[in-house]
């Protein structure tokens, strides 16, 4: 109805290997939080260092930097069905590792950073495949709803698993939630062995890993919308990102509120990244998806230095639900735009660059982010970060105009000749506003 607004949508639950995928990765990802809230904690606890805050969020994440683009391939030439059970059950194997040596009190600050770095390495293949395998579960006619979906799902844990971490770790430490992390890929595990996966075409590779590497990246630099959505989400990962890894200075020295208002923050920010979600999962077409980057790009730069002026715990809170609705909404649209342009052999590859700008790029930040914080204090540090996604935003938003030919171009392509339009494809018109 006019002027009504449209509700999420969830057609792409209709799908039963979706709908045991989005219930097993749900209880998995609370648990995900859960450790990443109770791992930050751990590290400033034994340290009291926020360079060392940083170098944690490095080692978990260079790994991705480097290794993505080999679990791109990893993606594109195996059965991506089969490349998840693996990383599922080696992430399950850390957590339980993570969560048997705290508890017994002989955690050191060295045996996170080896299980953090080795969790990188799981994620670096884990992330390309997942990415991927959400169009072999919906179709391409599913996709947009299917990633607003999961975008959805990974913020729904967002929002309870740095609440309940935050409890856990005031009353019986950092070691039962790890424990709990580890249970919890139980559920995606049994969801992935209970899926009935039709066999996807593999085309037969002749050619060498890195010349299949090098065709995902030759494939971005080539397409103008696709390079420039990168480049943002590379600038957005490296400087506004790095925010959460100095969430537990601001919780312990800015705001006084301990690990109770560490969970506090990180789930406001986590309910703000389950609005935008929704949000998107509202959207029946990619129009105007280009802009919803540009203009969410743009809020997440102009709350993250609200927030960094903010010295009360409520405001604080209050603040972190725009910035987490913003950087949703950017992360969420840039994947749904990138996806819709990409050809299906080259999928898992193009992910594998998605996943270095988005993952690969944050080590960085946080090594970065680390090391002002030290000499500049943790608020300058995340203000300098919010003026850099000011300026990325308009960057981007001058340019796009010029990319909307080249965006509707390539998706209409991709339309399968003769088939039925889809919800990412259906006409030139819904494309054009990209």
């Amino acid at each position: 109805m006019p002027g009504v607004p449209r509700l999420p949508s969830i057609r792409a639950l209709r799908h039963r290997n979706f709908r045991l995928f989005f219930a097993g990765q749900l209880i998995s990802l609370i648990g995900t939080w859960m450790q990443s809230v109770a791992q930050s904690w751990l590290v400033y606890s034994l340290t009291g260092s926020t360079v060392l805050l940083g170098l944690v969020g490095f080692a978990s994440q260079i790994p991705v930097f480097l290794l993505a683009p080999f679990g791109g391939v990893v993606a594109d030439a195996m059965n991506r069905h089969r490349v998840l059970l693996a990383t599922q059950t080696a992430a399950m194997v850390l957590a339980a590792i993570m969560a048997v040596l705290t508890i017994q009190g002989s955690i050191q600050i060295w045996h996170v950073f080896v299980l953090a770095s080795l969790l990188g390495v799981v994620n670096a293949f884990d992330i390309p495949a997942r990415q991927s395998f959400i169009v072999e579960m919906v179709g391409k006619e599913d996709l947009v709803n299917a990633i607003a979906l999961n975008s959805s799902m990974v913020n729904a844990a967002r929002l309870i698993g740095p609440a309940v971490a935050g409890v856990l770790v005031s009353i019986v430490g950092e070691g039962w939630c790890f424990a709990i992390n580890a249970v919890s890929y139980v559920a995606v595990i049994i969801g992935l062995f209970r899926m009935d996966v039709p066999g996807r075409k593999i085309e037969a590779r002749g050619a060498s890993a890195l010349r299949g590497i090098g065709e995902g990246f030759e494939f971005v630099a080539v397409t103008p919308p696709v390079r420039s959505l990168m480049l943002l989400l590379g600038l957005i990962s490296l400087m506004g990102m790095p925010y959460s890894t100095l969430m537990p200075v601001f919780a312990d020295r800015i705001l006084h509120a301990g690990p109770g208002g560490l969970g506090l923050l990180m789930g406001m920010s986590g309910a703000g990244a389950l609005i935008g979600a929704l949000a998107l999962a509202s959207k029946q077409s990619l129009r105007g998806l280009g802009r919803w980057v540009a203009w969410s790009s743009g809020a997440f730069g102009a709350t993250l230095i609200l927030f960094s002026l903010s010295r009360a715990l409520w405001l604080s809170a209050v603040l972190l639900v725009p910035v987490g609705c913003s950087m949703m909404v950017q992360m969420a649209s840039s994947n749904t735009l990138i996806q819709s342009m990409v050809p299906d052999h080259l999928r898992g590859r193009v992910m594998a660059i998605y996943s270095m700008m988005f993952m690969g790029m944050a080590p960085f930040g946080a090594l970065l982010a680390g090391a002002l914080a030290h000499r500049l204090g943790a608020p300058l540090t995340v203000a300098l970060g919010g003026v850099a996604c000011l300026i990325g935003a308009a960057v981007f938003g001058v340019q796009l105009p010029a990319f909307r030919t080249a965006a509707r171009e390539i998706i209409v392509a991709l339309q399968p000749a003769g088939g039925e339009p889809s919800a990412a494809t259906s006409t030139p018109a819904m494309a054009k506003d990209a």
